[in-house]
């Protein structure tokens, strides 16, 4: 899995990437998305286009942790191919580190 989506996504959801993917490897739950790791094409659009920078690639130190939460996570999420509004507060978030123990492990809505 060449790509995945670190906790900066976490109650930030901002979904610009979800516009460049190609592929539509993109998955959302309640407040984070995840990339699936078979559908993943290593393009690496979906990188620069994060404003919350919370894409990796597996090479990045500590990209294996984040590479197992998205593979868990995708196959219990639904698909998202469209981009939609980020949450209201999706700026307040932003920049604020460590933010694991705030994530949802329910689908989106």
């Amino acid at each position: 899995m060449p790509y995945a989506i670190t906790s900066a996504c976490i109650r930030c959801k901002y979904m610009d990437c979800v516009e460049v993917c190609p592929v539509d490897c993109f998955y959302e739950g309640e407040n984070m998305l995840v990339i699936h790791p078979d559908e993943c094409i290593d393009c690496g659009v979906c990188e620069p286009e994060c404003p919350a920078e919370a894409i990796v690639a597996d090479s990045a130190d500590g990209a294996e942790q984040w590479l197992a939460l998205n593979a868990r996570l995708a196959p219990l999420w639904p698909n998202i191919t469209h981009k939609s509004e980020p949450p209201a507060d999706a700026d307040d978030w932003k920049g604020i580190p460590d933010k694991i123990d705030l994530l949802s492990e329910r689908p989106a809505m």
